[in-house]
């Protein structure tokens, strides 16, 4: 599936870059000045764009840029989880260094993590999980829940939420490990998909 609006989101940032036009662009890599505009009108339209990987590639080029990941939807991997209930590992979504394909009904807050460990079962481990709206505090619709879980100590976990007695506190459980109870979660996020990887 092509991702029209990341393209030219893209092809708009080293245009600006450059010091350069649309037109321009278009003309030395396509031999046509109306190659970009052509693909902006389409989008403004609501219609499937045209753009085709030669001249994506094309362009790409002149402007510097790879654009064949813009060929199919994706989004960016922002870091590990543990699945663990002892093993975890922290987030590196600060600037992301891989992408993966995004997952059916995928938003533009949509990221995936990898999960490393075995709470969720061996079969789990190394699975994509897709999440987008993350919740800060923790809302009643993620109770019971499996859920992406940020703790106050960085840790970044897969858990199942649950309500502990203590306000504020929550338990969190997993298919294969022992329950971890009563924590404070930073934030969380319902999984939206899973995926092998």
């Amino acid at each position: 599936m092509l991702d029209m609006t990341e393209t030219l989101r893209l092809i708009d940032e080293r245009v600006k870059a450059l010091d350069t036009t649309d037109a321009a662009v278009s003309f030395e890599a396509t031999g046509s000045k109306d190659t970009i505009r052509n693909w902006r009108r389409a989008v403004r339209e609501g219609r499937k764009a045209g753009a085709n990987t030669g001249k994506l590639q094309a362009i790409g080029k002149v402007l510097g840029i790879d654009l064949a990941f813009a060929t199919r939807s994706v989004v960016p991997l922002v870091g590990y989880v543990g699945a663990g209930a002892t093993a975890h590992f922290y987030a590196s979504a600060d600037s992301p260094d891989e992408w993966v394909d995004a997952p059916d009904g995928a938003t533009a807050n949509t990221v995936a993590v990898q999960i490393r460990g075995d709470s969720l079962g061996a079969l789990f481990d190394q699975w994509i999980v897709y999440y987008d709206e993350i919740r800060a505090p923790v809302t009643p619709d993620l109770i019971g829940r499996l859920c992406v879980v940020g703790l106050l100590d960085d840790q970044v976990l897969v858990k199942r939420i649950r309500r502990a007695k203590t306000p504020g506190f929550y338990h969190l459980e997993s298919n294969t490990q022992e329950t971890i109870f009563d924590v404070e979660i930073a934030w969380a996020a319902r999984v939206k998909s899973m995926v092998p990887r």
